[in-house]
């Protein structure tokens, strides 16, 4: 995992796309959101925001 972001770091400090730090955050908060919400009373209320 570690290797994965170092790697993507590289990329995007060497192609000048820091742009993409900001979509791969929210990307992996929403992900995270919906994995820890799956099994909650919550659910139903994250998966009308989609």
């Amino acid at each position: 995992m570690l290797d994965l972001l170092t790697d993507l770091w590289a990329f995007m400090r060497e192609r000048k796309k820091f742009w993409l730090a900001p979509i791969m955050l929210i990307m992996v908060l929403l992900g995270a959101l919906l994995v820890l919400a799956q099994g909650s009373a919550i659910a139903p209320f994250i998966y009308t925001l989609f």
